[in-house]
Parts: structure tokens; C-alpha cells; sequence
């Protein structure tokens, strides 16, 4: 019996098993992103993660442990400078799953494994949400000061309460105006909650990604909304989306009828 081993043998023996996972682990060192099997990748993750907190701290020790594992000297030069300089000040996580569908021939759920302190393009992503999340507060304090500062100086003479009431219906014709633009700019996106698998947490998320409407969601690759899940966390990654293209097709081609025989065939897979 095998109570309490967690550990996924791969359908191999154990000197294959770890032949292998040193190969990739070097793959992943030097490359940086490497695709494989959901399986391998989740094993790997196991076996790279502790190699990564060692080469955090530079010494001989750690280098002998380090080529013993992976039995590369360029892996081990590779490790100990461009990787430990880059994931210094991470406490830890250092890789990252993203999932790709199932491969045609044998069907097995294929992903890519990442080191994630090189996606650069998920980097400049959160950077460029932090300054525009930093620029939307410092907006909303501005207008609550001025708002202040107009509510401290209202004048206390009957003349000046005229002149303010003047003042006040003036901008009061532009009121509907504003209305008008706050009403018409919710309808430029579309309820994405009708695909099935979004919610309304997914859909503001893929919201604020800039997937607003049916037809962007059916344009969008597989990857890009898979990372939005990514970012997400553990929480969100495990939704399927590979349906949600075609889903988006259907409704942005008002095919409702059809939209509906899909998604009752998808509950239906569900249960």
C-alpha cells in the first residue's frame, strides 16, 4: 500500500524519473520557460523549487550540493549568476504553471513552466496596473479637496448667494450632458457572464486585461486569457477556457440558439 506518499512516479523507475527531472530543471535554468505535460511540470516544480533557495546564497557548500543534483557546470554557472540575481529578494515561488489544453495523440494536458521573475511581459503588465491604479486615487483625492474648498469660501451676502446661484445654473446644462456619456459608456462593453465559466469576478478581471466585448474575447488566444487566470491565483486557474472563444463567437453573431445547445452540452459534460 502506498498511504501518505504523495509523490507522481511518472510510469517510470526511479533512476529514469530522476534523469528526468534533472534534464528538465537544467531545460528550465537555461531557458527559462520550457512546455511539457501538466503531470511533469507539477513534479518538477518539487524538485527545482529547494535548488533555486540554495543558489540565493553564494558558497561552496551550496555549489557542491547544486552540481550534485544537476550534474551540469554551465546549468550551475547559470544558476548561481543571471537566476540568483534575479530572484534575491522572492521568498519563494519561483516558477509558474500556465496551462495550454490538451495536446492531439495521446490527449494529455500540456503547459508551459516558468520562472517567473523573467516574463517580462507580465512584469511591465503589473507595473503599468499599479501606475494607473496610483493615478486613480490621486485623482479622486483632488476632487474631494476641490469640492471642500469650494464648500469653505461660499459667501455669507445675499449678493454673492445670487452670483453663486447664477454661477450654479450655468454648469447646470452641461448636467444632462455628463449623464448622457456616463450612461453610453457601460454599453460599449459587453455582459461576458453569459459565457459559461465566467463569472463576475472573471469578467471584471478580463475587463480590466482590455477584453470588453464578445468579439475580443473570440479574437483572444487561449494564452493570454489563461494568464489573466494566472494572475488571478490558484483560485481562478482552474477554469477551463478553451470553450470561451467559441462561446464569444456565438453570442457576438447573435446566435443565441445556438450559443444555448453548446453551453447545455457543456453542463451537461460537468455533471
Amino acid at each position: 500500500m502506498r498511504h501518505g506518499k504523495k509523490d507522481n512516479h511518472l510510469s517510470r523507475t526511479h533512476s529514469h524519473r530522476e534523469a528526468m527531472l534533472q534534464n528538465m530543471a537544467s531545460s528550465l535554468i537555461m531557458h527559462k520557460r520550457i512546455e511539457t505535460t501538466v503531470a511533469k511540470a507539477k513534479e518538477l516544480r518539487k524538485f527545482v523549487e529547494p535548488i533555486l533557495t540554495r543558489a540565493k546564497e553564494d558558497n561552496n557548500q551550496n555549489r557542491r550540493v547544486v552540481f550534485q543534483t544537476l550534474t551540469n557546470k554551465e546549468t550551475v554557472k547559470e544558476l548561481f549568476g543571471t537566476v540568483a540575481d534575479k530572484i534575491a529578494n522572492r521568498p519563494g515561488g519561483y516558477t509558474r504553471i500556465i496551462k495550454l489544453g490538451n495536446r492531439q495523440g495521446d490527449n494529455a494536458e500540456t503547459c508551459l513552466i516558468e520562472l517567473v521573475d523573467f516574463n517580462e511581459l507580465l512584469i511591465s503588465a503589473a507595473a503599468e496596473k499599479a501606475t494607473a491604479t496610483t493615478r486613480t486615487r490621486r485623482s479622486r483625492r483632488s476632487g474631494g479637496a476641490k469640492a471642500t474648498e469650494g464648500a469653505e469660501v461660499a459667501p455669507a451676502t445675499a449678493e454673492a448667494t445670487t452670483a453663486d446661484a447664477d454661477a450654479v445654473e450655468a454648469p447646470a446644462d452641461a448636467l444632462p450632458a455628463d449623464a448622457e456619456v456616463a450612461e453610453t459608456s457601460p454599453a460599449a462593453g459587453d455582459d461576458l457572464t453569459i459565457i459559461e465559466g465566467i463569472g463576475p469576478k472573471i469578467a471584471e478581471m478580463l475587463n480590466n486585461a482590455g477584453i470588453t466585448t464578445f468579439a475580443q474575447l473570440a479574437d483572444a488566444d487561449d494564452a493570454t486569457v489563461q494568464q489573466v487566470l494566472t494572475e488571478a491565483g490558484p483560485r481562478f486557474n482552474v477554469h477551463d477556457a478553451t470553450t470561451w472563444n467559441e462561446q464569444a463567437a456565438l453570442a457576438r453573431d447573435g446566435k443565441n440558439d445556438e450559443l444555448k445547445e453548446l453551453q447545455d452540452r457543456l453542463k451537461g459534460g460537468k455533471e
